[in-house]
């Protein structure tokens, strides 16, 4: 009687692998010949910029700033977008408390201000922004460029130390302060 059992557990085992095996299929006939045609290569996937800005690790106050302010599905958008990035040193800089001021609800608009004085419409690339005297950010003011030695100043005292870092929709180029808008 066990070994029925057995066997009657073994075959219905055997059935159920050889139901998962793949079967051979036919090749089927080419429809057309071959042809010598190059094919186009796809680019490198990017990410976005704001996962682009969190998986570098120096932009943790930014991305921290963007959530509280609702920002992060705006710039993880089509865009293009041009954003000047704050470094967590350039946000430390600040004077002590302004960031955890910043941060809480009564205060979300004015974060929501400064930190769209960061994003300029467009895609910038370095070599166009040493060509440029101002843009224009999305938050609505300009923002002066000056090219001093072969260095970039964002309203005269704002280092632009990266340049050019791609995203998918859009360049990030990293600074070592935080900028703030015009009253």
């Amino acid at each position: 009687m066990k070994i029925a059992k057995v066997l009657s557990i073994m075959i219905v085992a055997i059935f159920a692998i050889s139901a998962c095996i793949p079967q051979a299929q036919p090749t089927p006939a080419p429809t057309q010949a071959p042809t010598m045609e190059p094919t186009a290569i796809p680019e490198p996937m990017f990410k976005d910029i704001v996962d682009t800005a969190v998986a570098d690790g120096r932009f943790t106050t930014l991305a921290a700033a963007l959530t509280a302010a609702d920002l992060v599905e705006t710039l993880k958008g089509e865009g293009p977008f041009t954003v000047f990035a704050p470094t967590d040193d350039a946000f430390a800089a600040l004077p002590a408390g302004t960031v955890e001021s910043l941060l809480l609800p009564e205060n979300l608009e004015t974060l929501k201000s400064i930190l769209l004085y960061h994003v300029v419409s467009g895609k910038v690339m370095a070599a166009d922004v040493v060509t440029l005297e101002s843009a224009e950010t999305v938050g609505g003011s300009p923002i002066s460029i000056k090219v001093e030695d072969g260095k970039v100043y964002l309203n005269e005292t704002v280092q632009v130390i990266i340049t050019d870092v791609e995203a998918s929709n859009g360049v990030i180029h990293v600074i070592d302060g935080v900028l703030l808008p015009p009253q």
